[in-house]
């Protein structure tokens, strides 16, 4: 293991069998396996450790105090026959562990980028493709794969073995069952499984407590989810019922509301 020093004295540590282009920036404490690869327009936060055989491909930042293993592959080209070779980027936030063999590739023109939050797990050999926006906290188990242009906003938990359909959102702090196909959007603070036909199963109680969300919001929740799809009304007459109550104006409710109407592919009942 060769090491570089740094102006604060801390050494960045490359193993004698990594490849590390010269026009990737390491920033102090990063830490190189064996045989891993760093290409052009690559920048490594501090701190980050880069596993053996990992391969970081090109134009991705990641950020500080990453722990990538074996054999992840990030910032390759999108598997996107639209993609014309245009530079595009991939962004890794702060402290995000990246498990064996998962693959994250750049976005294509219509976004630019694909990114990850801070501090999210995504375990072995989930796939995260080109534009997809992950937020902060999300954790992403194993096998999972999406396609394009996905959206999973913050404290989500999405089960392995999902298969998640091109610009599907899911909201935050929802749940998503393993095995199961999402072809439309999981909203936010729910429970979400089923494979071919996914449904919901009330709201993620365990989740929302683990958060710490009051108990107070937590009743405006469940009252506002027995509207919205437990109720006689449809989503509509749903939706205006709910606004009509004084007690449920809060803005986590108001959240859930604008993110149905929001839906461009529709709601998973």
């Amino acid at each position: 293991m060769s090491s570089v020093p740094t102006t604060d004295h801390m050494a960045v540590g490359i193993h004698d069998t990594a490849i590390v282009d010269r026009g990737a920036e390491l920033e102090p404490g990063v830490q190189v396996g064996p045989y891993a690869i760093v290409g052009p327009g690559v920048r490594i936060g501090a701190n980050s450790h880069i596993g053996p055989r990992v391969l970081i491909e090109k134009d991705t930042t990641v950020g500080n105090g990453c722990r990538i293993a074996n054999g992840a592959v990030l910032g390759t080209d999108p598997q996107d026959l639209k993609y014309e070779g245009e530079r595009t980027h991939l962004e890794i936030g702060d402290r995000t562990v990246i498990r064996e063999f998962a693959t994250l590739n750049r976005g294509t023109a219509a976004v630019g980028r694909t990114t990850v939050g801070s501090d999210c797990f995504l375990m072995a050999y989930c796939h995260i493709a080109h534009d997809c926006e992950i937020g902060n906290h999300v954790i992403i188990s194993n096998a999972t794969n999406m396609a394009g242009q996905v959206s999973i906003e913050d404290w989500a938990i999405v089960s392995g073995l999902v298969a998640i359909h091109q610009f599907v959102r899911i909201g935050a702090h929802a749940f998503v069952g393993g095995g199961s196909r999402i072809n439309r959007d999981v909203p936010p603070y729910c429970k979400a499984t089923g494979n071919p036909s996914p449904r919901l199963y009330g709201l993620n109680t365990v989740g929302l407590d683990r958060r710490g969300f009051s108990p107070g919001v937590r009743r405006c929740l469940k009252r506002t989810y027995r509207i919205l799809f437990q109720s006689e009304w449809n989503l509509s007459q749903a939706l205006r019922k709910v606004t009509e109550e004084p007690e449920l104006r809060c803005p986590e409710v108001g959240y859930f509301l604008d993110f149905i109407r929001n839906s461009e592919r529709g709601i998973i009942f």
